[in-house]
């Protein structure tokens, strides 16, 4: 079948129903021509794969800015074929069949957990890597001291010249995406050029992808470009790898003025799923500051008390500190429902003629980590897993299915590890990668909100920060005022976990659980965030608190239980919602803020000693002296973009630490 019989046949057929191109290149494709119109006769697919037509691009979309984009990628990174994506399902096993073929994904014991995979990655390409991710603004002040800064032009250059024929072997995918539901005018279009199947089918679980979103963005709509290479061209007579990636060479690269990302060498997570951190919080955070809205790192689950009284909360947490186990808890205490929108990104805004912020999850799955998740710390996790999942850096059972650490009290007696090695239990090595994650559609996830995809999003009545801290923090305490809980998400600290390459268990500061997110200065972000209340009437908008489930004890021990128990915190919070942010039957003042009084934590059947609850609530005021000199440090980096009000929610901190401390009785 000739390229010109092809592109007859196209400008024949209906909207939605091209003919499929499974063949390399037109003079490859004689062979299989009576099998891809027999294809084509039956189901209709509407994506394509061809070696380079403007005719098949033509009938793919309307929009000439996206069209003259790809034409301009294709030129750049010579891939020997081109996939337009349509996100339907017979692409989708297509793919999946390819890289089973290839060995990126194996199998799951299909008897066990139907249609779902494994991909494992190299030891080079684990996690988000923060050292090689940029924000490359005109001023480098722009950027702020907690980003990595590059100068745009010389980095546009040097992108240009990495990217030179980076596909050439290889297919090049065209995925159209929507972050938020479609239609929605919350939601954002990307368009993302990938080499990498692994992306292309992550993507779809991800975000809202294929012809509904080609479709919402329309012959002139606005996009925001997404270019993605594995950085491991094929040429000719070289053997291709399961897991492509440039190991020593990996770029994730955002200019936030232009509101474009490239990213080149690794296939891993968010530094692949354009659609996630670098759109949906480092990009959006950006548009959010220009537009007037927030894009945050948070979860957003509805709560509902015994009386049927329901109130929405966002949470922010750093990666790996329990976000999914809260988004989707089962409540230890009778009669309370926890019904999840979202359990990594917010993007909010105050709605116009409400004066309420309004938040909506832009994403479409969850990508989350498997490590630690288990029937007894998130039992609707684990009841989602059983079907249409892409496992990453897991290990393999005898049996065919997964297993990572902590998912069963008992160990497996043996394993295929994530490095493809056998495991035995008493070996001293971790069966999974401690980043292994998961990805699967939200839909799945048997206690979703019946909301979570309403265009709208839904009213926000609190906003919960929290970070993982041994010492020092208590178990809750609340904000005195909109300003005040600014300053306590600004002066998040938290200690470090596996969701990033480096070292674990470092204490460092992660303001709003945003630091790695954030795409411009922190400082303006910080007042961005104080302008809220300048936006609408303060008593409009969340109530503030700060939350700490990973409190130890003098043995190194936890000491809250977690999981479902934190239903009893958070019905404090609920409770809190209700009234002024003042002292109450439920509320005391004290040097950082309120806690709850004695007696108005609902305890009810749970075995945590008095003395232990104590220690809970602790303020002492040697460690907040500590903690107040770590968070001077880092607010003097900010120089003048440091918001006073900031500055001044420090001191008066420190002057009520010092009176606490003055206070205290001389032992």
């Amino acid at each position: 079948m000739s390229l010109n019989t092809i592109q007859r046949a196209l400008r024949t057929s209906s909207r939605g129903q091209t003919l499929r191109l499974a063949a390399v290149s037109a003079h490859r494709r004689a062979s299989s021509s009576s099998s891809s119109s027999s294809s084509s006769s039956t189901s209709k697919p509407s994506y394509v794969t061809w070696s380079t037509s403007s005719q098949l691009l033509d009938n793919w979309s309307k929009n000439e800015t996206l069209s003259q984009w790809i034409f301009d990628r294709i030129r750049l990174m010579s891939p020997a074929r081109v996939h337009l994506c349509d996100g339907s399902d017979q692409e989708n096993e297509m793919l999946l069949t390819q890289m089973v073929h290839s060995g990126t994904i194996i199998p799951v014991n299909k008897d066990i957990r139907p249609n779902s995979y494994v991909a494992r990655s190299p030891l080079s390409d684990v996690a988000r890597v923060e050292e090689r991710t940029f924000i490359c603004t005109e001023n480098e002040e722009d950027a702020g001291f907690t980003n990595n800064w590059k100068e745009p032009e010389a980095t546009q250059q040097q992108m240009t010249e990495l990217f030179t024929d980076c596909m050439r072997g290889r297919t090049m995918y065209v995925v159209p995406f929507s972050m938020g539901p479609i239609g929605s005018e919350f939601s954002r279009i990307g368009v993302q050029i990938t080499d990498s199947p692994y992306a292309v089918v992550s993507m779809r679980i991800m975000t809202r992808m294929g012809k509904e979103a080609l479709d919402a963005l329309g012959a002139d709509g606005d996009f925001v470009p997404c270019v993605h290479s594995l950085g491991q061209p094929l040429t000719r007579g070289s053997a291709d790898v399961p897991w492509p990636c440039d190991k020593d060479n990996k770029w994730i690269v955002h200019f936030p003025e232009q509101g474009r990302i490239w990213s080149y060498g690794s296939g891993y997570g968010g530094n692949a799923l354009l659609g996630k951190k670098c759109l949906a919080l480092r990009i959006a955070s950006f548009m959010a500051r220009e537009e007037g809205w927030l894009a945050e790192h948070m979860l957003i689950v509805g709560i509902t008390n015994p009386e049927g009284d329901k109130k929405y909360v966002c949470g922010a947490f750093p990666s790996a500190c329990g976000k999914t186990n809260l988004a989707m808890m089962n409540p230890n205490l009778p009669g309370w429902k926890v019904e999840c929108v979202g359990d990594d990104i917010a993007w909010m805004r105050v709605k116009e003629g409400d004066g309420r912020l309004w938040a909506i999850n832009p994403e479409a799955g969850f990508f989350g980590v498997a490590p630690g998740t288990s029937y007894k710390s998130n039992p609707n996790a684990m009841n989602m897993l059983k079907q249409n999942v892409i496992f990453t850096n897991v290990a393999i059972k005898p049996d065919g299915d997964v297993w990572w650490e902590d998912m069963t009290d008992e160990k497996p007696e043996q394993a295929l590890s994530w490095l493809r090695t056998e495991w035995y239990p008493d070996q001293n090595t971790d069966a999974a990668h401690p980043n292994a994650r998961f990805t699967v559609p939200a839909s799945q996830c048997g206690v979703m909100d019946p909301n979570w995809e309403s265009p709208e999003g839904v009213p926000v009545s609190a906003i919960v920060f929290g970070a993982r801290r041994s010492s020092t923090m208590p178990l809750v305490y609340q904000a005195r005022s909109w300003e005040h809980g600014v300053f306590m998400g600004a002066t998040m600290n938290s200690e470090t976990t596996a969701a990033a390459a480096g070292k674990r268990g470092v204490l460092r500061p992660d303001p709003f659980a945003m630091k790695p997110f954030c795409g411009y200065n922190m400082g303006d972000y910080f007042n961005h965030w104080l302008s809220f209340s300048e936006r609408t009437d303060e008593s409009q908008l969340p109530k503030i608190f700060h939350v700490n489930w990973f409190r130890k004890n003098s043995a190194g021990k936890f000491m809250w239980p977690g999981f479902g128990d934190n239903i009893r915190v958070i019905k404090w919070i609920f409770q809190r919602c209700d009234e002024d942010s003042v002292e109450s039957d439920i509320a005391t003042d004290s040097p950082i803020g309120f806690l709850p009084t004695e007696g108005s934590l609902d305890l009810s059947d749970l075995d945590v000693p008095a003395e232990t609850m104590k220690s809970l609530f602790k303020v002492d005021p040697v460690e907040w002296k500590n903690e107040i000199a770590r968070n001077q440090q880092f607010f003097d980096k900010f120089g003048d973009r440091l918001p006073a009000r900031i500055q001044a929610q420090l001191d008066q901190l420190k002057t009520r630490i010092a009176q606490a401390e003055a206070a205290k009785p001389k032992q």
